[in-house]
């Protein structure tokens, strides 16, 4: 791989990229599709489908630093990820249809319980950074069991809870957060068989894994071409780059006017991609989250305060958006630039 030269890694760099892009709009329309066949719901089906298959960049990226020795990127990227993806709601808001925010589209408050399962697991990952490599049952750290642990509860009470009807708002609500478009987009998407659904979920899930393992060898290389910190590059431009499946298939979730969808896939891909630290420690052969650092810790904490403000956007449902985004995406984004300087201060 580094035998390409520079102008060959940003090449291949690129092509991964627009392959994840690619894979991204294909997966949303998949599983729009499969969750009115199989009544999964949106929320759960971004839960579960959508987040799952867009963290395979994160899976191949992990399995690939944690083998090399790269424990600083592995951590990097699952801990950076859940700060960037976070962000893909500020993009979704801006393509945003009419002037309701995207945090106002949500049809029910399952979304934010989902935000709140983010908290849970970004905190115990951020206590798990804290605890000694000794701290381990085998090759597993204590933390990376109790992140799985968490992650499982939360799945299982967000499917028994779903279809309460005290979490869902108004219909009044619903219908002026989901102009009637999104009705007649979703009725051209059920006449779509639900085997071409699977079949086109697992062939964007393999591009979007095969696409992982190019983006981290060429981004890995690149990084060190460069003499840039490996935490640094994890959280931010590789962090960026396996985001592109959720910045697409969240911009497609949008337009098709499927808000809950988009906001299962953004907190679900966060909370879900958290548990890759099990794969990681089986793969190092050692705890992983010891080698979280204080930058990793630095971009955790500013996940979490991002995940912390949509969670209150959602339940207190602004009216309006300013210049194209709702006021808690404002808020975020000044969260995310403030923090992206923090953490250049911290990593140095």
């Amino acid at each position: 791989m580094t035998n390409l030269g520079n102008s060959g890694l940003i090449l291949l760099f690129g092509v991964a990229a627009i392959i994840t892009w690619i894979s991204g709009v294909a997966l949303a329309r998949a599983t729009d599709i499969l969750d009115d066949r199989f009544n999964l719901g949106e929320a759960i089906g971004g839960m579960i489908l959508l987040s799952v298959a867009g963290s395979l960049p994160e899976l191949a990226i992990t399995i690939s630093a944690a083998s090399s020795g790269h424990l600083d990127i592995a951590a990097g990227n699952l801990i950076g990820g859940v700060a960037m993806q976070t962000f893909v709601l500020v993009i979704a808001d801006w393509f945003g249809r009419g002037k309701s925010p995207l945090s106002t589209g949500a049809a029910s408050l399952i979304p934010a319980l989902e935000g709140l399962l983010v908290v849970a697991v970004v905190c115990a990952t951020l206590m798990g950074g804290l605890l000694p490599p000794s701290a381990s049952i085998g090759p597993f750290g204590v933390a990376a069991i109790a992140i799985v642990a968490i992650w499982i509860t939360g799945m299982i009470v967000l499917n028994r809870v779903r279809n309460r009807p005290e979490l869902a708002f108004s219909p009044a609500e619903e219908t002026a957060a989901e102009p009637p478009l999104a009705k007649k987009e979703n009725g051209s998407g059920k006449n779509q068989g639900a085997k071409r659904a699977v079949l086109i979920f697992i062939i964007a899930s393999v591009a979007t894994l095969f696409a992982g393992v190019l983006l981290e060898q060429s981004g890995n290389a690149l990084a060190d071409n460069f003499g840039i910190n490996g935490v640094l590059f994890g959280a931010t431009f590789l962090s960026l780059a396996t985001a592109l499946p959720e910045i697409s298939s969240g911009i497609t979730g949008v337009r098709m006017q499927r808000y809950t969808l988009v906001f299962g896939d953004m907190f679900g891909g966060n909370a879900f991609q958290l548990t890759l630290f099990l794969l990681a420690d089986l793969v190092a052969g050692q705890p992983v989250l010891p080698s979280e650092g204080i930058s990793n810790a630095w971009i955790a904490s500013i996940g979490l305060l991002m995940t912390a403000v949509y969670v209150a956007g959602i339940m207190l449902r602004p009216s309006r958006r300013y210049a194209r985004l709702g006021p808690d995406s404002w808020v975020v984004t000044v969260i995310y630039i403030l923090g992206l300087w923090g953490l250049v201060i911290v990593s140095k």
